[in-house]
């Protein structure tokens, strides 16, 4: 089991404390002013991108065995997250949300190839899109638990539910469902629900 301390360290240039792993990246995702109320991916996406003033598309692909569930791929003027299209819906989000987190925290990925490997092996491709995809850190990096952090953060503010995941409750169950719904957290009720 992987726990994490939130440590508050001292400031080499001043006196002030070093704001802690947290609250870096609570402040990254504060600083995107995400409109108020529960977002659905797509409309996150779209603020993320307006933001950054790059569009970032959503490509599900049946990727090869072997390779990550998800990758970020920064274009000319656009982002692109390709994620693998036969993941349950509830994992493709946290890919997704992870790879957002790379693009919010502007990482950037480490050479891997030289330019010229990278023409001889894959001439098709551009060097500097291959080294982008295939230069990402290890699992356990600061990077990948920053993204990992900010995207846990970004999926608090989007709704458990999909559209396409809604349906009508039929009347026998609507007793026990507003039984059950009354558990559930106040900031995915609906309004009517807030109102009682």
């Amino acid at each position: 089991m992987m726990v994490m301390r939130w440590l508050r360290r001292r400031s080499a240039n001043g006196p002030g404390p070093v704001p802690s792993f947290r609250q870096q990246c609570e402040e990254r995702v504060r600083a995107l002013g995400l409109p108020e109320g529960e977002l659905t991916l797509q409309a996150l996406c779209a603020h993320i991108g307006a933001c950054l003033g790059r569009r970032v598309h959503l490509v599900p692909l049946p990727l090869p065995a072997g390779s990550p569930d998800g990758m970020w791929i920064s274009a000319e003027g656009s982002d692109f997250i390709a994620f693998e299209a036969r993941l349950a819906p509830v994992h493709q989000r946290q890919v997704i949300l992870h790879e957002l987190g790379h693009l919010v925290c502007d990482h950037e990925a480490a050479p891997v190839m030289s330019p010229e490997a990278t023409r001889l092996l894959m001439p098709s491709l551009d060097p500097g899109l291959v080294q982008r995809v295939l230069g990402r850190e290890h699992a356990h990096s600061p990077a990948e638990r920053e993204a990992e952090f900010v995207g846990s953060l970004l999926g608090r503010r989007i709704g458990t539910w999909t559209p396409q995941r809604t349906w009508q409750v039929p009347p026998e169950a609507a007793e026990l469902a507003a039984r059950l719904s009354a558990l559930e957290s106040p900031a995915h009720r609906s309004g009517e629900e807030k109102a009682q």
